[in-house]
């Protein structure tokens, strides 16, 4: 089955939603998302929004609190441009109806995270993300007869044409609805990937189960420049717990004056960063797993039993009712803790209006290595990113010249006729090794020969997944294992060719950061395979 609109986006997070929103103004737009609109990492988002939104605050210290945690790898355009353009994106999801915290006198509360210098997070309660997906998709809603929303419907790979001279171009994607069973060949005049991080690569993670790395994959294997993928950012306090499922723990708290305890009840913090708890989330990642590994417990704890107990309530009743599910009443005992894969800084590169290098080809949120983060992002600056350039994507494509697709001839997607019985068994066996391999050989720490031991598992269980893809039916188990397995592999090659530790890359073998790879990894994928693009 082919279907033809104006804009195909994969992804119903906000750089998705928000970008639907804008780009509705200028044709059609078709929206998937792998189940509904409200299964998103953006609806678990409890801390904020980053932006300048006045008092002490002003856009020079944003740009520096933010070049500062990205530790010398931030381009300095973007992260101005950013800022620059922020706060009036805030002042829209107001004017959609979010509903953000505010103090006595109606003016906004503003919180503080790590690595910044000031309160400066809007924020609603622990639940942002939830405020700002509903506020988003209430919008969506209201524009139903020009963005048709697609529940249920995952992308197996995007559709590619190369000319006569070399030159490539995406025209769309080819997508399974997973209801049906059938797939579709979605052809449109650009898409737009906002599908989200990578964080079910690995065994802890506090992302949800649809987070497999999938627009990073596909964009990957039709040629697109990949940037930075050994940047990835383990959050530092995710629950510790059998049944809580990585259930994260806000950064929010520590900026409020939550303070880190070994089980004996030393506060180690102070033995790592001037900043302490409100240290960037790669020192403080780094400092529990260092303590980890020298007490030999599983956990630490984050204790604000010393806060006020109605204030804790009011202002953490999310945080506050799961941690009661689970006997832990989090006003008079503290929270046990453990750091988890949270947001990957790499992505698909793209240019200051979600450009790839792909024409016709657009990566925003998430997905995207935009140059903002560096090698470490600043709490609170992912949904300020995902705004900012789905608005500068929607505003590029505006103006968008690109011949009609409607006479272009298409392949519709053909399938292998085999069955295989055993699917589910091979699906699990792999994720799981996969997921185990890149927890121990590609996590918060890593050396030379836990990387190469992970590239070498990796390309047979990726030979074997490609193998299995190519005679079977798709499901959207394999599709996701494929895409799990792909990342991995461009975590561990970025991994290798970092000799140095910086932001969240840490190596045992190069300690210290080295000046020489002041520079973003970037990866695309020729006939030969892994090649770093030379000018």
């Amino acid at each position: 089955m082919r279907i033809d609109t104006d804009f195909l986006v994969l992804g119903s997070g906000v750089a998705g939603m928000y970008f639907a929103l804008e780009a509705a103004k200028y044709g059609n737009v078709i929206l998937c998302t792998k189940k509904s609109m409200m299964d998103t990492a953006t609806r678990w988002a409890q801390g904020g929004v980053a932006a300048v939104m006045g008092g002490d605050d002003s856009i020079e210290r944003h740009v520096e609190d933010t070049i500062k945690v990205g530790a010398g790898l931030c381009h300095r355009d973007i992260v101005e441009m950013t800022s620059v353009e922020g706060a009036a994106h805030v002042q829209r999801l107001i004017d959609m109806g979010a509903q953000f915290d505010r103090d006595g006198d109606g003016a906004l509360s503003l919180g503080r995270e790590g690595g910044h210098s000031v309160p400066r997070v809007v924020h609603h309660k622990d639940m942002t993300g939830y405020e700002i997906q509903r506020t988003l998709m209430n919008m969506i809603h209201r524009q139903s007869s020009k963005i048709t929303v697609l529940d249920n419907h995952i992308a197996i790979d995007l559709i590619s044409r190369t000319k006569l001279d070399g030159s490539q171009g995406c025209l769309g994607a080819y997508v399974l609805d997973k209801v049906s069973n059938e797939i579709k060949s979605i052809v449109a005049k650009a898409t737009i990937l906002a599908t989200g991080g990578a964080g079910k690569s690995y065994v802890y993670t506090s992302n949800p189960d649809l987070a497999t790395g999938d627009g990073v994959a596909m964009a990957y294997r039709i040629g697109a420049k990949i940037a930075n993928m050994e940047f990835v950012q383990f959050h530092p306090t995710c629950m510790y717990h059998p049944h809580a499922k990585s259930f994260l723990i806000t950064e929010s708290m520590r900026g409020d004056g939550a303070v880190l305890k070994r089980t004996d009840g030393y506060m180690f913090m102070k033995d790592y960063h001037d900043m302490q708890e409100l240290a960037p989330r790669d020192v403080i990642a780094q400092a529990i797993d260092n303590e980890l590994k020298n007490t030999g417990d599983d956990f630490v704890f984050l204790d604000v039993t010393h806060l006020n107990a109605t204030f804790l309530r009011d202002r953490y009743p999310t945080i506050y009712k799961r941690c009661l599910d689970f006997k832990i009443d989090i006003t008079k005992a503290p929270i046990p803790v453990v750091p988890a894969a949270h947001y990957m800084c790499g992505g698909v590169a793209t240019d200051e209006y979600g450009q790839t290098s792909i024409p016709q080809l657009y990566a925003i949120g998430e997905v995207a290595c935009t140059g903002l983060h560096g090698a470490c992002r600043m709490a609170c600056n992912s949904i300020l990113e995902g705004l900012v350039f789905a608005h500068r994507a929607a505003q590029h494509l505006s103006s968008f010249d690109v011949e009609s697709m409607k006479n272009k001839h298409i392949s519709l997607w053909q399938s292998p006729s085999k069955v295989d019985m055993v699917d589910a068994i091979v699906v699990s066996l792999n994720w799981k090794e996969i997921r185990r391999l890149t927890w121990s050989y590609l996590g918060i720490v890593r050396s030379d020969k836990r990387i190469a031991r992970a590239k070498q598992r990796l390309a047979l269980l990726s030979k074997e997944i490609s193998e299995y893809y190519q005679t079977f039916p798709v499901t959207p188990d394999i599709i996701e294992l494929r895409n799990v397995a792909q990342v991995a592999s461009l975590i561990a090659e970025s991994a290798d060719r970092r000799k140095e530790s910086r932001g969240l890359h840490y190596m045992l073998d190069y300690p210290k950061q080295n000046d020489a790879f002041c520079q973003d990894t970037e990866l695309f994928l020729d006939r030969d395979g892994y090649v770093i693009p030379h000018p």
